[in-house]
C-alpha cells in the first residue's frame, strides 16, 4: 500500500526538494559533519511526502465530472508578504478598492463570482466540485447580525472547565514528549515520519496558547498569560504581539485593508519590481505551506507595529523568546550538535509552520469568499460565511485540539477548543445552509495555491499566471502536476 502512495506521488514533491537538498549541502559542507548525503536528501523528500502525502486520506480519484472553472479567482493569502508602506497607503484611502484591469485579467473563461451564483444551489454544487468543497454556503442576508448568530448558541459551549482545558495541556506535552523519544531512537529513514508527527504535536501549543489569547482557556487571567507564554516559547512565538495582532484578526475578518492575517496580493505591490514579483509568486505559490514564517517575521518583533498602551507586554514577550533562544538553543547544541539542533527542534518547528500556513489559509480561503472595504463590511457575513469548516484525519485533530472547527470560534473567539464540536453543531442546526464546508484534499490546495491569488473587486481573485504569465512557472507546474483528487 505504502509503495502505491509513493509511487503514484507526482514529481513535482520530489524536484521542489532540491531546493531544500541545496540548503542542506551547504550546511554539510560548512559544518563538515560527514553524513551521508544520500540519506539527508532522503529524509527531506520523505518529509516532504509525509506533510503531503501521509497527512491526507488516500482515496482514488472520484468518478465526477473533471474540473470546471466557474471562477479562477481564489482566496485570501498572508498578508506578512506586504511592507508597511504599502499597507498605509492602501488604508489612507481605498484607491486600490477597483484598479484598472489589463485585458488579459478580464479573460472570458472566468465569470466572477458574485451573490446571484451562489443564491443558485446548481451553481454552488458546480462549485464545490470545482474547488474540493463540501457544501458551499448561501449567502448570509444582510438583516442577520452576528448577535443573531451567537444568540442561538447553547450557553454551556462557552463555559471554561479546568478539567478539560489541562488535559488538552497534558495531551500536547505528552505526544509532544513522544515525538521526541521517536526522533532520538528512529533511523534515518523514518525520520520523516517522527518529525511529522512531533510538528503536529507542537501545533497543539499553538492552539494552548491560542485559547489563552482569546480568554478561554482559564477563569485566571494571570494563569492563561502565564500559560500561553509557555506554549509559544518552543515556537519562538512572541505571545503578546501575536493576541494583538490576532484580536484585530477577529474584529476585522476578510475586511480588506484592515484584517492582520490573510490578505490576497494588491495588483500595485505585484507590479512594484520584477525581483518582488517572483518572491510573491514562490512565495503564494510552492511556498506557501511555509508562508506563516514571513508572517511570523514580519508582524511580531516591530515595536513600531503596536499602540504605545501594548509597547510593554509586546517587550516581556519578546524578552521570553530571545531568552529561549539564549538558553535553549545552545543547550540543545550542546548536548546533540548542530545536526540535533536541526533532529529535534527546526524540522519540528517546520512541521509547525506548514500546519499553521495550512489550517489558517484553509479558514479563510476560497474563491467564493471575498474581501470587502469597511464600509461595505457585515460581521456576520465575515465571521459566519468567510469562515471554512474543513475536516482533516483524526490524528491530527485530536492533537491538534480541532483547531480546524473554525467556523464556531469566529462567531465568538470565547468559545474554549473543546466546545467548539458541540458550538459547531448547534451552527449546522440552526444556520446549516450558509456554511462552507470541506474536507482536506488534494483539489481544495490545488484551488488556494493556484488560484487565489491578486484581488480584484470584482471577481475576488486573479491567478498570477493571467496576470504575469511569464513569471509564472510555478504556478503552471504546480497546475499540471498537483492531483486532481477529493
Amino acid at each position: 500500500m505504502a509503495c502505491r502512495m509513493l509511487s503514484s506521488l507526482p514529481t513535482f514533491h520530489f524536484k521542489v526538494t532540491n531546493y531544500y537538498f541545496c540548503i542542506y549541502s551547504i550546511v554539510l559542507n560548512y559544518t563538515n559533519f560527514g553524513l551521508c548525503e544520500f540519506k539527508l536528501k532522503f529524509c527531506w523528500v520523505c518529509m516532504y511526502v509525509c506533510m503531503y502525502v501521509c497527512m491526507f486520506q488516500f482515496q482514488a480519484p472520484s468518478p465526477g465530472n473533471p474540473r470546471s472553472r466557474l471562477s479562477a479567482s481564489p482566496s485570501q493569502a498572508i498578508y506578512s508578504l506586504k511592507w508597511g508602506a504599502t499597507r498605509q497607503r492602501a488604508t489612507n484611502s481605498h484607491q486600490y478598492l477597483s484598479f484598472k484591469k489589463s485585458p488579459v485579467i478580464q479573460a472570458t473563461t472566468i465569470l466572477p463570482i458574485s451573490p446571484s451564483l451562489l443564491d443558485n444551489q446548481e451553481q454552488r454544487e458546480q462549485m464545490c466540485e470545482s474547488y474540493g468543497f463540501t457544501q458551499i454556503g448561501k449567502p448570509l442576508p444582510d438583516d442577520i447580525t452576528l448577535k443573531d448568530v451567537m444568540d442561538s448558541l447553547p450557553k454551556k459551549v462557552f463555559e471554561i472547565d479546568d478539567m478539560k482545558a489541562w488535559k488538552a495541556v497534558l495531551i500536547s506535552i505528552t505526544s509532544y514528549a513522544l515525538g521526541l523519544f521517536l526522533i532520538s531512537k528512529a533511523p534515518w529513514y523514518l525520520l520523516p515520519l517522527a518529525w511529522a508527527w512531533t510538528g503536529t504535536a507542537v501545533t497543539g501549543f499553538f492552539v494552548i496558547g491560542h485559547d489563552c489569547a482569546h480568554k478561554s482557556f482559564s477563569k485566571n487571567k494571570l494563569v492563561e498569560d502565564i500559560v500561553g507564554t509557555l506554549a509559544f516559547l518552543p515556537l519562538i512565538y512572541p505571545y503578546e504581539p501575536w493576541r494583538f495582532k490576532h484580536d484585530r484578526h477577529h474584529a476585522k475578518t476578510n475586511m480588506l485593508v484592515e484584517d492582520t492575517a490573510w490578505h490576497p496580493v494588491w495588483k500595485e505591490e505585484f507590479d512594484s519590481s520584477p525581483g518582488w514579483r517572483k518572491a510573491i509568486i514562490l512565495g503564494f505559490g510552492p511556498f506557501r505551506p511555509w508562508l506563516s514564517i514571513a508572517h511570523w517575521l514580519n508582524w511580531h518583533f516591530d515595536l513600531k507595529k503596536f499602540r504605545p498602551a501594548e509597547v510593554g507586554r509586546v517587550k516581556i514577550s519578546l524578552a521570553c523568546v530571545s531568552a529561549f533562544i539564549a538558553i535553549g538553543w545552545p543547550l540543545i547544541v550542546y548536548k546533540a550538535g548542530i545536526i540535533g539542533w536541526l533532529k529535534f527542534w527546526f524540522m519540528p518547528w517546520m512541521g509547525y509552520h506548514f500546519w499553521m500556513s495550512t489550517f489558517t489559509m484553509v479558514h479563510h480561503t476560497a474563491p467564493h469568499i471575498p474581501f470587502k472595504a469597511s464600509t461595505e463590511w457585515n460581521a456576520a457575513q465575515a465571521q459566519l460565511g468567510g469562515t471554512v469548516h474543513c475536516s482533516y484525519p483524526r490524528w491530527v485533530e485530536i492533537l491538534c485540539h480541532d483547531i480546524n472547527v473554525h467556523i464556531p470560534h469566529h462567531v465568538s473567539p470565547r468559545i474554549p477548543s473543546y466546545n467548539l464540536r458541540d458550538a459547531h453543531q448547534s451552527l449546522q442546526t440552526n444556520w446549516g445552509e450558509y456554511l462552507n464546508i470541506a474536507s482536506w484534499n488534494w483539489r481544495l490546495m490545488k484551488t488556494i495555491m493556484t488560484m487565489c491569488h491578486l484581488y480584484d473587486k470584482e471577481r475576488y481573485y486573479v491567478p498570477f499566471d493571467e496576470v504575469a504569465p511569464e513569471d509564472s512557472q510555478p504556478i503552471s507546474f504546480l497546475k499540471k502536476f498537483m492531483p486532481e483528487y477529493t
